[in-house]
């Protein structure tokens, strides 16, 4: 099975030494999306809404340059500063996937890269797509 690395400029760049995503096979794996504004590459501080949004949005870039989409997602994890934010950030999250839920896993955990209140990693079904960078 051949990996392919995903890279778009629509979404904020990797902060470390790992990809946006990997297409393999049938399948694209979009690496853990912290709440970073691509226009200011800062974190969206205000609220877990305007978090969760931003996380869920810079996954939807992802998976559009991939051919791919939200619809498509297949699994979903969530990261949680604070568990107490559930159902904030699932108001948000129903915005998002709407029908067709894909399964999905929240954890909260002690703390996040750039002390972030929120982490989303996503995989989806792969759309074969001429020209996957962007």
């Amino acid at each position: 099975m051949k990996k392919e690395i995903i890279v778009t400029k629509k979404a904020p760049a990797a902060i470390g030494p790992y990809s946006q995503a990997i297409k393999a096979g049938e399948f694209v794996f979009v690496s853990g999306q912290l709440p970073i504004d691509l226009s200011t590459g800062k974190l969206v501080e205000d609220n877990i809404k305007n978090q969760t949004r931003q996380c869920l949005e810079n996954i939807k870039s992802i998976l559009e340059a991939t051919g791919s989409s939200l619809d498509k997602t297949v699994k979903v994890t969530v990261f949680l500063k604070d568990m107490d934010d559930f159902p904030k950030m699932n108001k948000i999250y129903k915005q998002y996937f709407d029908k067709d839920f894909p399964v999905r896993c929240c954890v909260e955990v002690s703390r996040l890269p750039k002390d972030a209140e929120i982490e989303i990693e996503a995989i989806a079904i792969s759309i074969a797509k001429e020209n996957q960078s962007q």
